[in-house]
């Protein structure tokens, strides 16, 4: 299993819709940088991942599963680009900030 995190401005895709979409989860679409999209053809079903809140809040909220597979992204006719469905398992007890991952020097070598 390998781990992994998802990025979302909560304004465009929120935790809560993510938690909403229930054991079906949703697909992870739209993205459009060929390293992400590469990183999702590596992904498995039971990865795990945590979901991050970006722009706003700057903060890990919760932690996802990849449910699906690498398919081609429905938002597209593109064939170049691929996504995965996730699915949400857990909010995080407490949600962890950017700047506090940062500052932990037991995560410095972590690519982020």
């Amino acid at each position: 299993m390998k781990y992994w995190l998802f990025k979302s401005e909560p304004d465009a895709w929120s935790w809560d819709e993510q938690k909403a979409k229930g054991d079906e989860g949703e697909e992870w679409s739209g993205i459009r940088n060929y390293q992400a999209r590469n990183f999702m053809r590596d992904m498995k079903i039971g990865d795990r991942a945590f979901f991050y809140h970006s722009n706003k809040g700057l903060e890990v909220v919760g932690v996802v599963e990849v449910s699906a597979e690498s398919a081609p992204d429905s938002t597209t006719d593109d064939e170049r680009w691929d996504c995965v469905y996730l699915r949400a398992l857990a909010d995080m007890p407490k949600p962890v900030k950017l700047k506090d991952v940062k500052a932990n020097p037991k995560l410095e070598d972590m690519s982020l």
